[in-house]
C-alpha cells in the first residue's frame, strides 16, 4: 500500500552515525523519516527526512499506517535542515533570501536582477569536505529576481556537529562563497567607431547591441559617433565619461594588433588604466578593457555585430553591477571560454 522497507521491528540500520529502525507509529513523534511515504494513488504524503509530530502520527493513523521506518539524533550530530541553514548563513550574501526545502536543503534566491560573484577556490575546499556540498551558478551570472543562484545540500538526515563546524570555521576566516552583487538602474554609454565614419559602425551595430543590452535588462543613456582616430576618440569618451554609466562600450569596425593602437592610445589619453589586452574567451579573443574613475571600458571587435555569446556577455553583468573585474579575472575565464 506504502512505498516503504518491509523491515521487521528489531531491524537496524545505521545512517551517518544515526539508527534507523522500524517503529509502532504511535510512539514515532519526534523521530525522522527515513524513507518517502505515499498514499495508494501515487501521491506524497511526507518526505523522507520530515520530522513526524503528534499531527502527522494521527494522519498516517487515518491511512491505515500501523509502523513506520524512522531514525533520530544521535549526540553530537546536527540536523540536515539545521545544518544546511548554518552553512547558507555565512557562505553567501547580497541581494538573495535563503529557502529551506525539503530533503535537507536550502535554496539561494535573488529578490532583484544582480550578478553572481563566486569564489569558485573556496567552493572547491569546501566541496572536499564531507557531509555538505554546495552548487552555484557560473561566476558572472546574470540572475534575474526569483531564480536561484545556488543550493546547500546535507548528507542524509544528520551532519557531525565536529564536520559542521570545519566548514563554518572555513568560511568565517575565508569569507563568502557567493555574492549576489544587485544591478539597479544599468545603463551603458556607447562610442561607434569607424576609419571613415562613425555612423557606419552605428548602422551596423546599434540593433543588436541594443537586444543584448535588453537581456540584461539596460539601456543606453547616450551613445555617440567618431571616426576612429586618437584625437575624435579620446574627445568622445571624456563626453562620455561625464555621463558616469555602468559602462562605456565602444563599438568599432576594427580589430586592434594591441594596446598601441587608435583605441588603447585613445583611452590612455583620457586617464584610463588598461586592465586587460586578449581575453581567453572566443568568440572576444581581442578584448581590450580599461577604467578611468571606476567606469570600465570595454573594446572587443567584431563582438559587436553578432547576437551570438560571445565575451560581451560575460563581462556585461559584472560591468552593470559596477563590480571592476580584474585582469587576473579575465585571464579564468578561459576554463569555459570556447562559447561558439
Amino acid at each position: 500500500m506504502y512505498n516503504r522497507p518491509k523491515l521487521r521491528k528489531s531491524t537496524r540500520r545505521h545512517y551517518s552515525g544515526m539508527r534507523a529502525l522500524t517503529m509502532d507509529v504511535r510512539e514515532s513523534a519526534g523521530r525522522i523519516l527515513c524513507c518517502t511515504i505515499f498514499r495508494p494513488g501515487g501521491r506524497k504524503l511526507l518526505a523522507k527526512g520530515h520530522v513526524l509530530s503528534v499531527e502527522d502520527v494521527r494522519l498516517l493513523e487515518t491511512e491505515g499506517m500501523n509502523q513506520v521506518w524512522v531514525t533520530e539524533l544521535e549526540e553530537g550530530e546536527v540536523g540536515e535542515d539545521e545544518a544546511v541553514m548554518a552553512v547558507a548563513g555565512v557562505m553567501c550574501c547580497g541581494s538573495l533570501e535563503i529557502r529551506l526545502a525539503a530533503g535537507g536543503r536550502a535554496n539561494l534566491v535573488a529578490t532583484e536582477d544582480c550578478c553572481a560573484l563566486v569564489d569558485d577556490e573556496l567552493l572547491k575546499q569546501i566541496n572536499c569536505t564531507s557531509s555538505v556540498v554546495i552548487a552555484t551558478v557560473n561566476n558572472f551570472s546574470f540572475v534575474r529576481s526569483g531564480e536561484r543562484l545556488g543550493t546547500i545540500k546535507s548528507s542524509p538526515f544528520a551532519v557531525a556537529h565536529a564536520q559542521l563546524e570545519a566548514v563554518l570555521s572555513i568560511l568565517r576566516e575565508r569569507g563568502e562563497i557567493l555574492q549576489a552583487r544587485p544591478i539597479r538602474e544599468p545603463n551603458v554609454a556607447v562610442l561607434y567607431t569607424d576609419p571613415v565614419h562613425g555612423d557606419r559602425a552605428r548602422t551596423l551595430f546599434e540593433s543588436i547591441l541594443r537586444t543584448r543590452l535588453d537581456r540584461f535588462g539596460a539601456s543606453v543613456r547616450y551613445a555617440l559617433s567618431s571616426v576612429e582616430e586618437e584625437e575624435s576618440v579620446s574627445r568622445a569618451l571624456n563626453h562620455l565619461l561625464r555621463a558616469r554609466p555602468s559602462a562605456i562600450l565602444i563599438a568599432s569596425t576594427t580589430a586592434p594588433a594591441g594596446p598601441e593602437d587608435v583605441i588603447g592610445r585613445a583611452m590612455s589619453r583620457v586617464g584610463a588604466k588598461i586592465e586587460r589586452f586578449l581575453a581567453p574567451v572566443e568568440p572576444g579573443n581581442l578584448l581590450l578593457m580599461g577604467y578611468k574613475d571606476k567606469i570600465p571600458m570595454i573594446s572587443a571587435p567584431c563582438c559587436y555585430r553578432s547576437a551570438k555569446a560571445n565575451v560581451l556577455d560575460l563581462l556585461l553583468p559584472p560591468a552593470l553591477a559596477r563590480y571592476e573585474v580584474t585582469g587576473w579575472e579575465i585571464a579564468c575565464l578561459g576554463h569555459g571560454g570556447l562559447l561558439g
